[in-house]
């Protein structure tokens, strides 16, 4: 059995968890987003000073898979950098996870939920890293 992790990265408003979820029915897996941590009551409220912790929670649900030896497992973060990565990089290696990268862009006009500040976005359309090998 090939386990598979796969990445989705993505800008704000892109539409990464819609398909996070689609690719999670599909497959019939979890996913997971740092900004899970941030739901509280049903409402989104971000703060800043707690996104460490909220990156840490999310690697920490996506390693407990991999030792339970989940087939497929999802995460959908921004990703702009290579090394945002690398600690799911370092996981997969750990429980012999192929790494899936998918990059997902917003060319449908999709809003952002979370409403990031546009100058946030532009930030983060700036340092987006591509990888061509």
């Amino acid at each position: 059995m090939d386990k598979t992790l796969y990445l989705l990265r993505h800008i704000p408003g892109a539409g990464a968890t819609t398909l996070a979820k689609r690719l999670s029915v599909a497959f019939c897996c979890d996913y997971y987003e740092a900004d899970d941590f941030f739901v509280r009551g049903g409402e989104y409220e971000f703060n800043p000073a707690y996104l460490k912790q909220a990156h840490a929670e999310c690697a920490e649900n996506v390693e407990s898979d991999m030792k339970e030896g989940k087939e497929n497992i999802i995460v959908s973060n921004t990703f702009t950098t290579e090394r945002e990565m690398e600690n799911y990089f370092l996981l997969a290696k750990t429980y012999d996870y192929n790494v899936v990268s998918l990059v997902v862009e917003n060319r449908h006009g999709g809003n952002d939920v979370h409403h990031v500040p546009v100058e946030a976005k532009k930030r983060m359309c700036q340092r987006f890293q591509l990888r061509l090998n």
